[in-house]
């Protein structure tokens, strides 16, 4: 195992793993990859996130995916993919923070000491009601502005970056910026830069080499440059807390079952009650979310009960032999 979350993991019981059943995570073949894979888009401007779908579906000739993040037709940029079963991990990407590149017009040229003094009133926890177009509630909210960076500014355009809360409109937030200046602001370009721990600079992928890909592999049998596409859906759990448990308890877990403290085999060290963690099989497959019922210390101490409440199963059922036991039904 190599991903970052399932290093350094504090040893509740030991294990082995039976590779007869499942695959290690980074071992999956391209078939596999496309029911259990991420791919990190690059939105082009022009179509909505679900015509950017649709298309991405046509081209790999699957029937499902999922997006995290919807981005407006005239956005481009990240827009994370989720392949086939993978699509039931991509919560955790939609609360994450986000980052843009905005360019906005000044409809006056304000001084850059006014400039200054009204982007710092937007920096922090600040209230914002979105737009009358759009698919929420319009009422009043508190979203957070982490960052607010000046890239270049020529006359009235200004260019920003912007690293902020899920559910912050940046095309709000330059028009209350303008109405504070005075004489008002226009947003006329805008590109989202990172979702969550995904940022551009690591590598987009683009419509058409996803195409160009695809026919490599179906026509020249060629997997390799497909292959580097997509990730397993694993790294969209990355900044979760991890828990490993062991083969007999997949498939329970997969069918509906809690996960109880004997099926549990390492867990994130200082995890905390409430945390929400990713549970793994020992190969680093990712097999489903839960809530944490106890601490570190708790799990430690317990030989008995349920650690964790299971709230989204990733994994899809019979992957891994079925060890566990049914209640059984009393007979007239």
């Amino acid at each position: 195992m190599t991903l970052k979350q399932l290093e350094n993991l504090v040893v509740i019981d030991q294990d082995i793993t039976d590779d007869t059943y499942g695959t290690y995570y980074d071992k999956r073949t391209l078939e596999q990859l496309l029911d259990y894979g991420l791919i990190i888009l690059d939105k082009p401007p022009g179509p909505t996130s679900h015509e950017t779908v649709a298309w991405t579906k046509r081209i790999l000739k699957i029937p499902k995916i999922g997006h995290s993040g919807t981005l407006d037709p005239q956005v481009s940029g990240v827009l994370p993919l989720g392949l086939g079963e993978a699509t039931k991990a991509l919560g955790v990407l939609l609360y994450g923070p986000k980052e843009y590149h905005a360019l906005g017009r000044f409809h006056s040229l304000p001084s850059k000491q006014k400039l200054d003094e009204v982007l710092e009133m937007f920096r922090g926890e600040i209230f914002q009601k979105p737009p009358q177009r759009s698919a929420v509630l319009r009422q009043t909210r508190t979203r957070t502005i982490y960052e607010l960076e000046v890239l270049e500014q020529k006359e009235r355009l200004l260019l920003t970056r912007i690293l902020c809360e899920a559910g912050t409109y940046i095309r709000k937030l330059y028009y209350d910026i303008g109405e504070i200046l005075g004489p008002g602001a226009t947003m006329i370009e805008l590109r989202r830069t990172k979702v969550d721990q995904f940022h551009e600079s690591d590598g987009l992928v683009t419509l058409h080499e996803l195409a160009n890909a695809y026919a490599l592999w179906e026509e020249k049998k060629d997997e390799t440059k497909l292959m580097s596409m997509i990730k397993p859906i694993e790294y969209a759990l990355s900044e979760l807390r991890s828990v490993v448990i062991r083969d007999s308890a997949v498939d329970a877990l997969c069918h509906g079952a809690q996960l109880a403290m004997p099926g549990i085999l390492q867990i994130s060290p200082n995890l905390r009650k409430g945390d929400i963690v990713a549970i793994y099989t020992q190969k680093g497959e990712a097999v489903a979310l839960a809530e944490s019922l106890m601490s570190e210390e708790e799990i430690r101490d317990a030989t008995k009960g349920y650690a964790f409440e299971t709230k989204r199963i990733i994994m899809a059922p019979n992957i891994y032999p079925k060890k566990w036991r049914s209640k059984s039904v009393p007979k007239d």
